[in-house]
């Protein structure tokens, strides 16, 4: 039985080619994910006012006190205030 070089090589074409399109298909997912976190995102920091409540990524709820460029204090009960980064917040609260 011989081996048909063209074969193999019309077949070699047909799954680079369908290899091809899946990783299209996944770039193009990615990057529309990725437009809508960095959407999300801008959103979320330009939320970020003194006074308003939020929860930062350990889960923990506070009021915003005083904001210095990406340093935040935040005043998580009524004698502790803490600083946090402000890529560190998950949500911003709204009542």
């Amino acid at each position: 039985m011989a081996i048909n070089s063209e074969v193999i090589i019309w077949t070699c074409v047909t799954v680079a080619v369908l290899v091809g399109v899946c990783a299209i298909v996944l770039i193009a997912m990615s990057s529309r994910n990725m437009k809508k976190n960095r959407e999300a995102m801008r959103d979320l920091q330009g939320a970020i006012k003194v006074g308003a409540r939020i929860m930062f990524a350990g889960g923990i709820y506070g009021k915003i006190v005083k904001i210095k460029n990406d340093v935040i204090d935040v005043e998580i009960n009524k004698s502790t205030v803490i600083q946090i980064s402000r890529y560190s917040i998950q949500n911003v609260i709204t009542d």
